[in-house]
Formats: C-alpha cells, sequence, structure tokens
C-alpha cells in the first residue's frame, strides 16, 4: 500500500465526543471526515452537533450528528445502541469531551459537589464509553481509541504565567488527564492482541481569548514560539486513527510545541 493511502480513512466510521465543539474537537471531526471517514460527532448539544454535521456535508463529507452526556451511563448506551443500529460498526473512538462545568477554581475552592461532578464525566463516563466501544472493536479484530489528554497530565502548571491575569488552573483537570493517560496504556495492553490500538494525544494550550499578559508569558516558554492553533491537532488524529499508525500503541503523542522538553 503507498504510504499515503494508509492515511486514508475510507470505509472506517468514527465517532467523536464533544465533537463540535468550538476547541479541538470540531477540528478533530474535521479532519477524519477529510481523511475519508464516516464521522458522528457527538455531544449534549444535539443542535449544535446536527449543524456542524451539515457543515461538513455540504463540503462534500459523510458526517452524522448524535447526543451524549458522557456524565451519563444511560445517554452512553443510547450513543453505543444508534452507532451500531445505523453504522454496523465502529472503527474510531475518539475521548474527546471534557466535564468542564466541574473544572473550575484552585485546590482550596474544590468542592465535593464539583469533584463528583468531575468524576462522572471525565472518569466514569470515560471508562463506560471505552467498555462500550472497546468490545465490538475486539470483536472485529481492528479498533483505535484516541483519549484526549493534556500535557497537565504529564507536568505541572506553571502558576507564574497566570499571576495577575485572574485566571486559575483548576487541580482535578491535572488529575483526570493524568488518569487518562495511565488508563490508555492499560488498554493498549490488554486489548492490543485483539487488534484494538489505545494512544493519547496531549496538547498544549489553545490560544483563544485569555489575557495578553498570559498568552505572551505562555508563549515565550514555548520553543515553537506560538500556543496550539485550530489546525494543529489535525495530523496527529489521523496518524493514530489510520493504518499509518498500525504498529503505535500505548503512546502519548504530544501537540505542545515543545512545551514539555523544558
Amino acid at each position: 500500500m503507498a504510504i499515503l493511502d494508509r492515511f486514508r480513512l475510507s470505509g472506517r466510521v468514527a465517532v467523536v465526543t464533544g465533537g463540535a465543539g468550538p476547541l479541538l474537537g470540531s477540528s478533530i471531526t474535521a479532519a477524519l471526515a477529510e481523511a475519508g471517514a464516516t464521522v458522528v460527532t457527538a455531544s449534549r448539544s444535539l443542535e449544535r452537533n446536527q449543524q456542524f454535521a451539515e457543515a461538513l456535508q455540504a463540503r462534500g463529507h459523510d458526517a452524522h450528528a448524535m447526543q451524549v452526556d458522557i456524565a451519563s451511563v444511560r445517554s452512553i448506551d443510547q450513543l453505543h445502541r444508534q452507532v451500531l443500529q445505523r453504522f454496523g460498526r465502529i472503527d474510531v473512538l475518539v475521548n474527546n469531551a471534557v466535564a468542564r462545568s466541574g473544572h473550575a477554581g484552585g485546590f482550596l475552592d474544590q468542592t465535593p459537589d464539583r469533584l463528583a461532578a468531575v468524576a462522572a464525566g471525565d472518569f466514569q463516563g470515560l471508562f463506560r464509553i471505552c467498555q462500550r466501544f472497546i468490545a465490538d472493536m475486539a470483536q472485529q479484530r481492528r479498533g483505535s481509541i484516541i483519549n484526549i489528554a493534556s500535557i497537565y497530565g504529564v507536568v505541572a502548571n506553571d502558576p507564574t504565567i497566570y499571576s495577575g491575569t485572574g485566571m486559575v488552573q483548576p487541580p482535578s483537570y491535572n488529575f483526570v488527564k493524568a488518569g487518562m493517560i495511565n488508563f490508555t496504556r492499560y488498554l493498549a495492553t490488554y486489548y492490543g492482541r485483539h487488534g484494538v490500538r489505545a494512544n493519547c494525544i496531549s496538547p498544549g494550550g489553545y490560544r483563544e481569548d485569555q489575557p495578553r499578559a498570559f498568552v505572551e508569558r505562555y508563549e515565550s516558554r514555548v520553543p515553537l514560539g506560538r500556543m496550539l492553533g485550530h489546525d494543529d491537532i489535525q495530523g496527529a488524529v489521523v496518524f493514530l486513527a489510520s493504518d499509518a499508525s498500525s504498529y503505535v500503541t500505548g503512546l502519548n503523542l504530544f501537540v505542545d510545541g515543545g512545551w514539555t522538553c523544558l
């Protein structure tokens, strides 16, 4: 097979949680669709997913919208049934959605209710969605799970870049992303012999509308001199979803401009 053909995803069915999100989700979904996959974008807002799927369809891609709340086992089970009933298979699962409502405040601001909200989505939800879809992948002897982690699952925050900006990095985010990375390795070792690969991508800080002081401090520490852009994660996702990475599993791939080198 020609090398560029190994990156193509024609005939594959991919599910992306949080797939219509304005940060990484929409970039991930678009990349998989452009590579030829049948893509399902799924999150709590069915309307937003439908709008994004229609935009991709208008560009000639095979995109579909479904609804899921990663904090609800029942909702995850329903998504699983819908995907299998409609497409009969699952080849790529990208766990991108984050229970953002719980990730807020500094360490001393954390409450049991806030931590429970985080655990319901980013712990229980991650486990459940992987349980449901990995069984199908193992049965068909083929599949790729891609978990979107973070550099903050590997290295600690630098408090100085947040100073005076009003921004606070919640400790729960570091906690769940670190767990996600090692959980991915667990899946890789236990399901590799069933033809299922599991890998992580750990992006660096994404440029949105942060205070200027934060952006300048952050970018001064990045060897490539800038924050993550909208398209920077796309190549990594297609690589890990495709046959181009057929001998890659258990990897945590940094897409951080070199932040973790320092």
